[in-house]
């Protein structure tokens, strides 16, 4: 027995010290690779890092602005009137919203975010130059910097070279697109409260399409509340003049009424669906690109390829001579 163990050494079996030899020789040789190769890796490394910090510098700045949002309190007249006249309205074959400020507040959210009314909001503000041919803006003069080679400013033309379908003029699609990639929505649901932001590369353009959009938003949805309250009050007059039940007449009159409240306060309110908390204001900091994580990166990523090439280039060649 105590041969036995002085032999192999503290009861360990030798084949095991054999393999941990092996590791131990493949470890020192890793090093050495590495260190016979770390000026090809400081080299590579640097270079990485140089490319990095040049691309960092060439990308422009982005700025992004915001806007804090409260859904406009809603006056609930229609909700009060379809919990007392609901079964009546039924009989005459009227449908009576419920006029919550929940709904109000996911129509105007959904009908922001949707084709139409992006389409319809950058054909009405002639965004589609600064939307889609605008490649940085000059901060000594507060002017965007148009791309030449996608659109001419002197001759009002564009001239970009466009794969089919596409065409040099961005079609509203193609806006879209990009317009969406800028544009933020963001609800609180404990709160309620939405944050509305925008990026672009001038500040102020930024700022000014924030305050656009939700002045925009307010319009389009009082505008389809006025022509739906007037062309109700129209129906329910017809409706008053058929019919001769008492019941009916006095709820019509009231639906009336209501319906004239709604035109009323869509037309006083500024702030309709949406009430402006916290102002957009023109940013004074960039918020991309992040230059420093971005030299970082490049540089760790260059360390990490310089590190592997020099161990493939070695074992390859030791292979080769064997």
């Amino acid at each position: 027995m105590g041969n036995l163990v002085g032999r192999t050494g503290a009861g360990i079996p030798s084949e095991h010290h054999s393999d941990y030899a092996d590791d131990e020789i493949d470890l020192r040789e890793l090093f050495g690779v590495l260190w016979d190769g770390k000026w090809w890796v400081a080299g590579i490394t640097a270079i990485a890092s140089i490319i990095a910090v040049i691309f960092a510098l060439s990308l422009p700045n982005i700025y992004q602005s915001e806007a804090l949002l409260a859904p406009a309190s809603s006056s609930g007249g229609l909700g009060g009137l379809a919990k007392q006249y609901g079964g009546l309205a039924n009989l005459a074959g009227i449908s009576l919203p419920g006029g919550g400020s929940g709904d109000k507040t996911a129509l105007g959210l959904e009908v922001m975010k949707s084709r139409r009314f992006i389409a319809e909001f950058i054909v009405h503000h002639e965004l589609l130059v600064p939307l889609m041919a605008s490649s940085g803006w000059d901060q000594s003069t507060g002017n965007l910097i148009i791309d030449p080679e996608i659109y001419e400013s002197a001759a009002k033309k564009w001239v970009r070279d466009a794969p089919p379908p596409k065409r040099p003029v961005p079609s509203l699609q193609e806006a879209y697109q990009k317009f969406e990639s800028l544009l933020s929505i963001t609800e609180d649901t404990k709160s309620g409260f939405i944050s509305l932001s925008v990026k672009h590369y001038s500040p102020v353009v930024a700022q000014q399409w924030v305050v656009w959009l939700i002045e925009d938003i307010n319009n389009t949805l009082r505008e389809q509340d006025v022509t739906e309250a007037e062309r109700s009050i129209a129906y329910l007059k017809q409706q008053i003049e058929a019919t001769l039940l008492t019941d009916l007449q006095s709820m019509f009159f009231e639906l009336i009424q209501s319906q004239t409240e709604t035109v009323m306060l869509a037309k006083v309110r500024q702030e309709y669906v949406f009430k402006t908390i916290d102002p957009a204001v023109v940013p004074e900091k960039k918020s991309e690109p992040k230059r420093a994580l971005i030299c970082v990166l490049g540089t760790l990523l260059g360390g990490m390829l310089a590190v592997l090439w020099v161990l493939v280039a070695h074992y390859a060649k030791k292979r080769e001579d064997l």
